[in-house]
């Protein structure tokens, strides 16, 4: 038996040192059991939270989405104008070339100022005559008061002469002959007063009436005046210059030596310092637009740079209506179409910011500051609850 026992101990004794040679690995906790939702389940859930930030996201969009008005039917505009000239001639020089800046008064080509210049020596010539004519007539009047007062002076001597002679006829202390020379002597001198006073008239009447007047006054030296004022500005004008700032192009339809006549557009002139937009809207989208709204501008060609702006003006007219064939809506087959009303927008802010150029496209965004209300369905529900609710107290004071 004890043999039986230190078997089972040799035994007991080997297997203790096999299960430290070889531990057996600890078994792995059991996982819990997750409760797993069904696939409609999970959508609906999915749903449900959805629909609260949808409602949120529609609500903000439909209560801010009427403040902006924005269209991209806008065009950059400036004033565009054909550089020409009252007068004809041929062309002598070309002071500026294509795409150069020009300033205002700049000199931008010349005429040939010859013949101007003949005109305007000719005519000045003119006005020196009409001003030695009118000292003229001026010192005639002069010399016709002074030959007037002279017969004048005479005619009392003669008078009292052809006294004497009757008087000295009527005691026979003279002949009848001295009688006869002092009536003729008397009625020679009422001549010649009578000539006097007509060439005062004639002088006078020369003169315009005006005998004192400044030389400047008298109708014919005005009329030399303007004369020569035409030729010195037919002469200026054969140097055209800038009307204002801006920028010169097609300048190679001009060339020296060729002829141009008045009102000829020799090139064309753009305007740099003075841009705006015209925008063309739906009518349906100028329901809240004002002039003098705020006005935010981008333009196609630089992506990301942003100007602002005012609305100038809305044109009183649709774009139709200034049409060569505007349309007949009395026909029987009438469709109704939306209309365009032009719409001006200045640029306030054009210092360093790229260069603009009429004709580009743009987008503007215009702040109405306009919110929206509820809509017309839900007004008309709240408005008759609110007068079912008005109703309620007095029903019931009616019942007590």
């Amino acid at each position: 038996m004890s043999d039986n026992l230190s078997l089972r101990t040799g035994n007991d004794n080997t297997l203790g040192e096999l299960k430290q040679e070889h531990p057996e690995k600890p078994q792995p906790a059991a996982a819990p059991v997750k409760s797993k939702l069904s696939r409609p389940a999970r959508t609906r859930l999915l749903l449900f939270a959805l629909v609260p930030v949808a409602l949120v996201i529609g609500g903000y969009a439909y209560f801010t989405g009427g403040q902006v008005m924005t269209t991209d039917n806008a065009y950059i505009g400036a004033n565009i104008v054909g550089v020409t000239t009252d007068v004809s001639g041929l062309v002598k020089s070309i002071d500026v070339h294509e795409g150069e800046a020009v300033k205002a008064g700049q000199v931008l080509f010349t005429l040939d100022p010859r013949s101007f210049q003949i005109a305007v020596d000719g005519d000045k010539a003119k006005l020196g005559a009409a001003r030695d004519q009118i000292l003229n007539l001026q010192a005639s009047y002069q010399q016709s008061l002074v030959e007037l007062g002279q017969a004048q002076a005479d005619l009392p001597y003669y008078q009292t002469n052809l006294d004497r002679q009757q008087r000295l006829q009527n005691t026979s202390a003279s002949t009848q002959a001295n009688l006869d020379d002092a009536q003729h002597a008397l009625l020679a001198a009422r001549e010649k007063v009578d000539v006097a006073k007509a060439a005062v008239s004639v002088a006078l009447a020369q003169l315009g009436g005006k005998a004192d007047a400044p030389v400047e006054s008298y109708p014919v030296y005005q009329e030399a005046k303007a004369a020569l004022d035409d030729a010195q500005r037919q002469l200026d004008h054969a140097t055209v210059r800038a009307p204002f700032n801006g920028i010169v192009t097609q300048v190679s339809s001009l060339q020296v030596g060729s002829y141009m006549t008045a009102s000829q557009a020799a090139f064309e002139l753009v305007s740099n310092d003075h841009m705006w937009i015209d925008t063309n809207p739906k009518e349906t989208e100028l329901t809240y637009v004002r002039p003098g709204q705020d006005v935010t501008i981008t333009v196609d060609t630089y992506p990301g740079t942003v100007w602002h702006g005012k609305v100038e003006s809305i044109s009183p007219a649709s774009s139709s209506s200034f049409s060569l064939l505007p349309a007949q809506n009395t026909s029987g087959n009438w469709v109704k179409v939306v209309q365009r009303i032009p719409m001006r927008v200045s640029i306030v802010d054009t210092a360093n910011k790229p260069p603009l150029r009429v004709g580009m496209s743009t987008e503007v965004s215009i702040d109405t500051g306009h919110a929206r209300g509820l809509p017309d369905f839900m007004n008309g529900l709240f408005a008759s609850k609110s007068a079912a609710a008005d109703r309620a107290p007095a029903v019931n004071e009616s019942s007590k």
